[in-house]
């Protein structure tokens, strides 16, 4: 089911896939909407899960707000969300921006979060790699798409994406002491042609105190696309299984109980 919701005083494109299992709540990355990854993600959650998605403010079918592009009004209105519409804990499944979300409201909302799966997420600006620059230039069928999709003007494309480039360079700013407050399950995963350095997600899945790793060989930022089967796996064992791993020879991992 797809409609219109009052979110925060706000029409907010949402979707809902009926099911009587725990939410879960897809987060789409920056620049994109849910129709653009939710079909290579559902199989993992569909069958067993009651799923939420929404397109964010100024993004696919919802249209813009001041700020809106910011972490902190993201944030916000992922919490509204989910405390509004969603109404129970949930599974949080981000990908790019919307893992930085995902990890944003675990840390100011614990209680609304039962666990995350970080899809090529990152935890401060510098965990990039280095992009080409931005040209000023959209593409036909960027430009094609967001004119069937979008409530906001034709010509507000190109501004947005600006905005959201200079918004790169100086977000998200999450403290790795905020990053150990995270007490839910977080499984950090992307490709080994990831966008964000290897190091940075290591350093995220160690700072987190029940964090796992998982690396996709063969793959880009859009692991869920170059690599729908292991990814969907990875995601379905994940949930099936919430409890502390323990491992035969452990390196890192210790009993949390201890």
């Amino acid at each position: 089911m797809e409609q219109y919701l009052d979110v925060d005083g706000h029409q907010v494109y949402s979707y809902e896939w009926d099911n009587n299992g725990e939410a879960v709540v897809l987060l789409h990355g920056g620049l994109s909407q849910t129709s653009h990854w939710d079909s290579h993600v559902l199989p993992a959650v569909e069958d067993d899960f009651h799923v939420f998605a929404y397109d964010r403010t100024a993004h696919g079918f919802t249209g813009d707000r001041k700020g809106s592009l910011h972490f902190d009004f993201q944030t916000r209105e992922a919490i509204a969300y989910l405390d509004s519409i969603v109404k129970e804990p949930a599974h949080l499944i981000g990908f790019s921006d919307g893992a930085i979300i995902a990890l944003m409201v675990a840390i100011q909302r614990p209680e609304l979060v039962k666990s995350i799966i970080s899809i090529g997420g990152n935890y401060s600006f510098d965990g990039t790699l280095p992009l080409p620059p931005f040209t000023g230039m959209i593409s036909a069928e960027d430009q094609e798409e967001y004119n069937r999709t979008s409530p906001d003007a034709p010509d507000t494309l190109l501004e947005k994406t600006k905005r959201m480039v200079e918004i790169w360079k100086s977000e998200p700013n999450i403290e790795k002491s905020d990053l150990a407050k995270i007490q839910c399950p977080v499984l950090v995963l992307a490709g080994d042609d990831d966008v964000i350095d290897h190091h940075h997600s290591v350093e995220l899945f160690e700072a987190l105190p029940l964090g796992q790793l998982a690396i996709v060989p063969g793959a880009s930022h859009i692991v869920m696309k170059d690599k729908p089967g292991i990814t969907q796996a990875l995601i379905a064992e994940f949930l099936e299984d919430l409890s502390y791993p323990v491992t035969r020879m452990p390196m890192r991992r210790t009993n949390p109980a201890e």
